[in-house]
Formats: C-alpha cells, structure tokens, sequence
C-alpha cells in the first residue's frame, strides 16, 4: 500500500556514521564459540541517512528498495520492531535510508542504521528509554549497535559489548573499497586465524598502535583485499578494518588524500573521510529534543 510520506519529527535526516577498527586483537574464545576481543573503534563522518515517516498503527516497513537485503532481514525493521513489541508501541513507521556506507565492507553500516533506529524511534515515539537501555537492545541485534548507540568513539572489548569511551586523533582515512566481500563468519571460524594475542590495554595502544589479527586470514582468502592493502602500503600502514572487505590508511592532510584518491584503480572505490569522536546522531538528537 502507498502513504504519503509526512514525516515523523523534524525533517532532517537522521545520521547513521561508519567506524574503523583502529586495531583488532583476538585475546580467546568464550566456551560458547564467541570471540574474545580488543579493539580500538573510531567512527568516521562517512554517514548513512535516515528519514522516519508517520504510517497507521501497526505498520513498520523499509521505504525504497533494497534488493540486496529482504525486509525480514534488515536490521532497520528488525530494530523498529523489536522497539514496538517490547514496549507495546501501537504507531507505525516507513523508514528510508539513504546508503553511503558500503555494504559487506567492515564498517558497520547495517550496526549503525539500526542503532539510528533505536536512538530516532525511542525519541520521536517519546519512550523515554536511558542509552543504557537502547544499547542492551542492540547488542541482542548485533555486537557493534552499542557503540553506534552511545555515539563516542571507544575501546572495545569481550565479545565487542564492554565499551571505554576514547578520544582517538580525529585524522585524516583514505578508505578502500574492494569488489570483493568477505565472510565475518568464515574468518572467524577459519583455523589460521590467531585467537591468543596478548591482553593489551588502552594506553599500550595509544603509545604503540595495534594490528588486526583478522588480516593474514583475510589476505590469504581474498588475493584482491591482499593487492588494495599492499597499492596503499606506498602511502603509509596500510590496515583492514574488522574483517574487511575495506581497508584504510591515515594521512596527513585534505591534499594528499585528495591527490592519493585521484590514483586510486577504476575498480575500487575510494573515501577520503576524518575520524570522529563523537557521533552526529548525538547532535541530530538534541536538535529534535530542542
């Protein structure tokens, strides 16, 4: 059926940022097969954009097509309606989502969108819910919606749930996109991959960095995620970010992004984007409670 799309709130979008996995260590495995980790989580202003309209009681459904993912499936609908069940919300919602983030690229777009959700519908259905709460919902729908729920860049650890808020240098990213995706399932069930690197701590990070055990796992999966990383070694460390399929490298300056951009092979696609500490959902949200 048509509605005509009135928004619900104030029109502007609602910003649903990317992350990087500054570093990914595998510390153990939880009894259950869950991966204990660490990892530095930074977001970027790489932003997907969201838009919530008024539907009749009962209705919650996605917008525009997505041929890539059913409805039943996407983590946008399966947030919203597991807001409405638990808190018996009787309003409706369509949800459009206006996609800048790759898909299938570690960088936690479909995490982020459903955490828009969670943040947006708790505040225009006037649930009142605390972020602690919303943050409990969304690790039931993914390991990193907490994060993108609580809207600051953090340390992460245990299965990606325990989260220290951290400022990180808020620099400059060339981010690469291969054609290729990768499993996150796979990777992690492959038996090369390391899963006892040592327990660090946030200021052994600060002052001597990380790496990703995910990426000899990757490289040796993906030959076209092995070539992106060794054509960005040239401009700095080259690092995957989650089990990929991007990977990034820092630089210094909007000129030499822009200049290592403009080289970047046809055939992927490139991003030059800035780390961020805090989230612009949290921004959006005090403009609507305003």
């Amino acid at each position: 059926m048509n509605y005509n799309n009135e928004f619900l709130g104030l029109p502007e979008p609602w910003p649903a940022p990317a992350k990087l996995n500054l570093c990914l260590h595998i510390v153990g495995r939880r009894a259950d097969g869950y991966h204990l980790l660490q990892s530095a989580m930074q977001l970027i202003d790489l932003c997907d954009e969201l838009q919530f309209y008024r539907r009749p009681a009962g209705v919650i459904e996605r917008v525009g097509d997505n041929a890539d993912i059913p409805a039943e499936e996407d983590l946008v609908v399966r947030a919203a309606r597991l807001l409405a069940t638990r808190y018996e919300v009787f309003d409706g919602v369509g949800i459009e989502i206006k996609k800048r983030i790759p898909v299938q690229g570690g960088l936690g777009g479909g995490s982020s969108d459903a955490a828009t959700v969670l943040v947006a519908l708790n505040e225009l259905w006037r649930l009142g819910l605390k972020i602690e709460e919303l943050a409990a919902l969304g690790l039931g729908l993914g390991a990193d919606v907490p994060i993108f729920v609580r809207g600051h860049s953090a340390w992460a650890e245990g299965v990606g749930e325990q989260l220290t808020p951290c400022d990180f240098p808020e620099q400059l990213f060339l981010v690469l996109k291969p054609q290729t995706g990768v499993s996150t399932a796979a990777v992690f069930q492959d038996p090369e991959l390391t899963r006892n690197s040592p327990v660090t701590t946030i200021r052994a990070f600060f002052a001597g960095g990380g790496h990703n055990d995910c990426a000899p796992v990757v490289r040796k999966r993906s030959g076209e995620i092995a070539e992106a990383l060794d054509w960005l070694e040239e401009f700095g460390e080259a690092r995957l970010t989650g089990t990929g399929a991007c990977v990034f490298v820092a630089l210094p300056d909007e000129a030499t992004a822009r200049s290592v951009l403009a080289r970047v092979p046809a055939r992927w696609t490139g991003y030059v984007v800035r780390g961020l500490n805090r989230s612009p959902l949290l921004d959006r949200l005090a403009h609507e409670s305003a």
